[in-house]
Formats: C-alpha cells, sequence, structure tokens
C-alpha cells in the first residue's frame, strides 16, 4: 500500500503543481477575480496535502518537527477542510451572481474555519493519549472516541463541500450558456464524486474498526478516489480556460485537411482561370503545407472556386451533365453525391473546352449545388466543393464513361 501511495501521491501533486503555475499565467490580467485567486488556493492547499500523504514525506515532516502525526493533521485540513473550501468558492463565483457569491463564500468560509479550530483542538487532545505514530492515521486510530470525532468532522466538512460542489455543478452546468463551461462543471462534478467515495470509505473505517473489522484490507481505495477525484477536479476547473483552445485547434486541423483536399480542384481551376488566384504565383508543396493562416487560406480558396466555376460556366455542356447524371443516377448515386459528380464530370469537360477555346452556343447551364438549387452558408458550400473535389479527383472511369454517353448523345442528334 505505501508503494502505491508513493506513486499516486507525488503524480498528484505534480499535478496540482501544474494547474496552479498554468491558472498563475492569468493573475496578471484578473487580479480582481475572487474566483481564481479561490482556484490558486485550492490547487496549492491540494498540492501541499498531496505531498504530506506521500508516506516519506510525512514521515520526515513528523521526525524534523518531532510532532508525531502532524502530517496527517496538515494533510486533512490542507486537503480536505480548505481545499473544498476553495473549490467550492470558485465555483459558486461561477454560477451566482458577485453579491450573493460574496455572502455564500463567506459562509463556507467561516465554517471551514470553525471546523478547522475544533479539528486542531481535537488532534491536540488526541495526542495525549501517548499514542506512538501512525503509518495510517485515521484508520488505525479511528477506534480511540477522540480521533472518531476528528475524522467524523473531518469527512462531514469534505464531504459536505464535495456534494455541494457536485449539486452545483450538476444543476448549472445544464444551463451553462458556454460550452466549455458546461463541459468544465459536468467534469468537476465527477472529480467531486471521487473524492465523495474517498469521504464514505473514510466514514467507513470509523464504522468497521468499531466491530473488529481491518479497514486496511481496502485501503488501496483511498489513493484510487483521490487520484481521479483531482485529475477530474483539474481538468474541469481548468477547462474553462483550455478548452476553447481545444475547439481552435480542431478547426484549424479541420480547416487545413479541408485546404489540403481542395487543392486539386483549385488547382485545375486556376490553372485554367489565373484570374481568380489572389496570389497569381503556383504555390509550392511547402507553401502547400505551411499556409499561414489557415482561416484565411480556406476562405480565399473556397472563393477562387467558386469564381473559377462561374468564369467556366460558358464552357459547361448541357448535354455533358445530363449524361453525367444518368451515369451517377445508374451508379446508385443520388442527392448531393449525384450533383457533385455531375459537377465534376461537367468541369472536367469544361477545362478541356476552355484550353481548346471553344465555348458552348445557346444558354448557359443552370448552376449545379447541393440538391441541386439549396442554397446555404459558408460551411454548407464547404461541404457541397469537398464533394465536387473528392468526385473530380477520382474522375477519370467516370468521366470516360460519362464522355461516351455524351459523344453518343451527339451522334444521335446529328
Amino acid at each position: 500500500m505505501a508503494d502505491v501511495k508513493a506513486v499516486v501521491f507525488p503524480a498528484c501533486a505534480a499535478l496540482c503543481a501544474l494547474a496552479f503555475l498554468y491558472k498563475l499565467r492569468d493573475v496578471r490580467h484578473r487580479r480582481d477575480d475572487p474566483a481564481l485567486l479561490a482556484l490558486l488556493v485550492a490547487f496549492s492547499c491540494k498540492g501541499v496535502s498531496f505531498t504530506l500523504s506521500t508516506p516519506l514525506v510525512a514521515r520526515k515532516v513528523d521526525v524534523a518537527l518531532g510532532v508525531d502525526d502532524l502530517g496527517a493533521l496538515g494533510i486533512h485540513l490542507f486537503g480536505g477542510v480548505a481545499s473544498s473550501a476553495a473549490f467550492l468558492t470558485a465555483i459558486v463565483y461561477w454560477v451566482y451572481p458577485r453579491e450573493e457569491a460574496q455572502r455564500r463564500a463567506l459562509v463556507r468560509l467561516l465554517a471551514a474555519a470553525a471546523v478547522a479550530v475544533v479539528m486542531i483542538g481535537l488532534w491536540v487532545a488526541a495526542k495525549h493519549g501517548g499514542q506512538q505514530r501512525s503509518a495510517h492515521y485515521l484508520v488505525q486510530n479511528a477506534h480511540r472516541p477522540v480521533v472518531a470525532a476528528y475524522l467524523l468532522l473531518y469527512v462531514s466538512a469534505f464531504g459536505s463541500g464535495m456534494i455541494e460542489i457536485i449539486r452545483l455543478c450538476l444543476r448549472y452546468g445544464r444551463v451553462a450558456g458556454r460550452q466549455w463551461l458546461r463541459r468544465g462543471l459536468h467534469t468537476t462534478a465527477v472529480g467531486a464524486g471521487a473524492c465523495l467515495v474517498y469521504c464514505l470509505n473514510r466514514l467507513l473505517a470509523l464504522i468497521t474498526s468499531q466491530c473488529g473489522l481491518d479497514p486496511l484490507e481496502w485501503e488501496l481505495l483511498t489513493p484510487v478516489a483521490n487520484g481521479v477525484g483531482i485529475f477530474f477536479l483539474v481538468a474541469g476547473l481548468t477547462m474553462p480556460s483550455w478548452g476553447p483552445r481545444v475547439s481552435d485547434g480542431r478547426r484549424m486541423a479541420r480547416n487545413f485537411i479541408t485546404y489540403q483536399r481542395l487543392h486539386p480542384l483549385w488547382h485545375a481551376l486556376s490553372t485554367a482561370v489565373p484570374g481568380i488566384a489572389l496570389d497569381p504565383q503556383p504555390a509550392g508543396r511547402l507553401a502547400r503545407l505551411l499556409p499561414g493562416d489557415i482561416n484565411f487560406r480556406l476562405y480565399r480558396r473556397v472563393i477562387e472556386i467558386q469564381d473559377g466555376l462561374l468564369a467556366l460556366r460558358p464552357y459547361m455542356d448541357s448535354d455533358i451533365i445530363a449524361a453525367a447524371r444518368r451515369s451517377a443516377d445508374e451508379a446508385g448515386l443520388s442527392g448531393d453525391a449525384l450533383q457533385a459528380q455531375a459537377q465534376a464530370v461537367s468541369l472536367a469537360a469544361a477545362l478541356r473546352a476552355k484550353r481548346d477555346h471553344r465555348q458552348q452556343p445557346g444558354e448557359e447551364p443552370a448552376p449545379l449545388g447541393p440538391d441541386a438549387t439549396r442554397g446555404g452558408g459558408y460551411a454548407d458550400e464547404v461541404a457541397w466543393l469537398l464533394k465536387v473535389a473528392q468526385a473530380y479527383t477520382v474522375l477519370p472511369s467516370a468521366e470516360t464513361s460519362t464522355e461516351t454517353s455524351a459523344e453518343t448523345t451527339e451522334r444521335t442528334t446529328r
């Protein structure tokens, strides 16, 4: 058990330190934010608690200060009472108006201070029993009335804080306006639930010790519940800060992939109609892989493709479009997939006609699009052009069969 705690608790302390340093960067811009200050206090208290929870550290602290089980008192005060009050204070300022949050936070902090004073008194009273240092202070001394009262007060303070955190997170997580705040509150509730399991485990130790059972048999639950709890607490309480950056990163990655997938279509159009390109110089492979502002580049690419399609409409043949539709329909395509295939085939034919300077006589064919006529916003246009680009990229076999159908139609007409 000591080996497990010697690994899990230092890792938890390191996680708290990382969370503290991450949020510390915001102090310069948000000095007057009580929620931020509460988070810093909570992470620092949890970090101290997990450091003291490491068996070797707790033993050395007791030896250095000459007071047995002083490390245990520090664990419970910092990791249970102080941190739960600080976590709850931060959440209260997130979900309530400032004036109401101040009142609720003050009540909670005063209650935590009162609990801490009583716990210190009980701990001092327990020392008069002449007990030697305990490697597992609560579990090994739960049979003593004073320590039992200390444990019950500690578990009540810590557990009630976790229950209140769960209640607030689930209640306001359903109505939170910002997506990442909502996710953060739900994740925080999971972490508080794991910490509540730890509290119940400590309460169970109090009960089973009176029945002559050994709570150390399931002591593994302590590092597991604490490790899971602090991971989700840290993730949830910092999520509103780093979550939007994750969304931005995913959007940039998605736009980069879209940018690359549209390149063959754009290249064919910009070669035939160089005037559509904002930068007429052909981009090399390195420029494609490092496009700079990918959001702007993708936007420009979509516009340039639209301009290219518009410029080629005089070269598009209605007979080829009709033949392409029939071929796509015979191949089992329908809806947008059918329209994209017809667009790709007619585009390939228009590119050849443009190259040979063969403008089609008569009225221009109606523009193709999603479901033939349905318009849409920018996202819909990007999705449509991706379908066209995919159809154009794998065109040769479809194009050959369509050309044959078109030539047959033309010969029949003659």
